[in-house]
C-alpha cells in the first residue's frame, strides 16, 4: 500500500490560529482576521479556508498539514446576481502551484454552493499567477494592479535615490516647515484625523465610507493598521494610514488639509512612516495603487518604476457571470447599488 494524499479545504474560526499562520507564511495584511472582521460590520462575509493535505502511510497513520489559507469576501448583490465573492491579495502559503490550484477549485464550489456568487475573483499580491483550469483574467477589478512599491531591504539612500529630484527636496522642506508627527493612538485623537479626510475628500471629489467604518478599521486592526499624523498647532494638518502584516505595509488611506499641502507636509509624512516600517523589518511599502488624478503623481514620485501586479483572475460560478463582465445596464446598475466594493 502506498501513501496517500488528500487535499481538503477547513473552514478556520480561530482567529489567533488564522494570523499566525497569515503572518509566519508571509500574508498580506488584507489577509488578516481582523481586515476580515471590519468588512463583515460592513456588509460583507469573511470567511477563512485552510489548504489541508490529508496523508494515509502505509501502515493507516493519518496527519495533516496546512499548506495555504485564503479570506474570502462575499458580498450580496441584488437579484439575479446573488453575491460577488474575492480573496483580497491572497491566497498565502503555497510551495506548489498544482496545489494551489486545487484548492481555488475546491473554494469556488464551496462558494458557488453557500452564496451562489456570480463568480469567485483572486486578486494575488504577486507579479504573476498562474490561473487554474477554468479560471480567465478578470474586468472587473476591486483592487488595482498598477502600484508603486518599495523595497525596504534597500538602504535609505538607495531609496532616496530612486525618488524624483522633486521628492527628495520637498521630504526635506516639509520635514524642516511641517509640524510634529506622532502616531494617533486613540479615537478622540481619530475624530480629528477624520474630519481631516472630510475635507480631503470633498475637496477631491472622491467618496468616502462612514465614520463608523474608520473607526472600526481602527479598534479592529489594532497594531495591524496604524495612523500617524503632522500636527501644527496641536492640531493635524496631514494623516497616512498603513495595514501592516509580518512583511508588508499596505497604503489604506491618507489626507491633508490645505495648511498641510502648502507646508507638502505629506512628504515628510510618508517618509517618516517609511523609515519607521523599515526599522520594524517589514520589507515592502505599497502605495495602495494607482487610479488617476495628483494622487498618482505624488506616488509615482517616490520610485522611478512601477509594479505591476499579476491582476484580476475570475472562476465564472453563473450564468449571469457574461453579464456581470459585459457591463450592461443590469449588470452596472448593480454596481452602482454595491460601490463599496470598489473601496477599500
Amino acid at each position: 500500500m502506498q501513501e496517500r494524499e488528500t487535499l481538503l479545504i477547513r473552514h478556520c474560526t480561530d482567529g489567533d490560529q488564522w494570523d499566525d499562520y497569515v503572518l509566519e507564511n508571509g500574508g498580506h495584511p488584507l489577509q488578516l482576521w481582523g481586515w476580515g472582521q471590519v468588512k463583515s460590520g460592513h456588509g460583507w462575509v469573511a470567511e477563512r479556508y485552510f489548504a489541508v493535505t490529508e496523508h494515509e502511510s502505509e501502515n493507516g497513520e493519518h496527519t495533516s498539514s496546512i499548506i495555504g489559507a485564503a479570506q474570502v469576501l462575499t458580498r450580496k448583490l441584488p437579484f439575479p446576481l446573488r453575491a460577488f465573492s474575492y480573496i483580497p491579495r491572497g491566497p498565502v502559503g503555497f510551495e506548489d502551484t498544482n496545489q494551489a490550484s486545487e484548492f481555488l477549485n475546491l473554494l469556488a464550489d464551496a462558494i458557488k454552493r453557500d452564496h451562489h456568487s456570480v463568480s469567485l475573483s483572486v486578486e494575488p499580491p504577486s507579479l504573476t499567477f498562474e490561473a487554474p483550469d477554468g479560471w480567465q483574467e478578470g474586468s472587473r477589478t476591486v483592487l488595482p494592479a498598477q502600484t508603486i512599491q518599495l523595497d525596504l531591504t534597500k538602504g535609505e539612500g538607495d531609496l532616496l535615490a530612486n525618488m524624483a529630484k522633486k521628492t527628495r527636496q520637498y521630504i526635506r522642506k516639509s520635514a524642516a516647515e511641517a509640524g510634529e508627527i506622532r502616531r494617533v493612538k486613540s479615537l478622540a485623537e481619530l475624530e480629528h484625523v477624520l474630519d481631516l479626510y472630510h475635507q480631503t475628500a470633498k475637496r477631491a471629489g472622491f467618496q468616502i465610507h462612514n465614520d463608523e467604518y474608520y473607526r472600526d478599521v481602527f479598534t479592529t486592526l489594532a497594531d495591524n493598521g496604524l495612523v500617524y499624523a503632522t500636527y501644527v498647532d496641536d492640531r493635524p494638518v496631514a494623516f497616512l494610514w498603513v495595514a501592516i502584516s509580518a512583511h508588508t505595509a499596505f497604503e489604506l488611506y491618507g489626507g491633508m488639509n490645505e495648511q498641510g499641502s502648502e507646508l507638502r507636509a505629506n512628504y515628510a509624512l510618508k517618509w517618516h512612516v517609511i523609515r519607521k516600517l523599515k526599522e520594524w523589518g517589514v520589507e515592502t511599502y505599497d502605495f495602495g495603487g494607482l487610479i488617476n488624478g495628483g494622487v498618482s503623481v505624488f506616488k509615482q514620485g517616490w520610485s522611478e518604476t512601477e509594479t505591476v501586479l499579476a491582476g484580476t483572475f475570475d472562476k465564472p460560478l453563473s450564468p449571469l457571470y457574461k453579464v456581470w463582465v459585459a457591463g450592461l445596464p443590469a449588470a452596472k446598475a448593480v454596481l452602482r447599488k454595491s460601490k463599496s466594493i470598489l473601496k477599500k
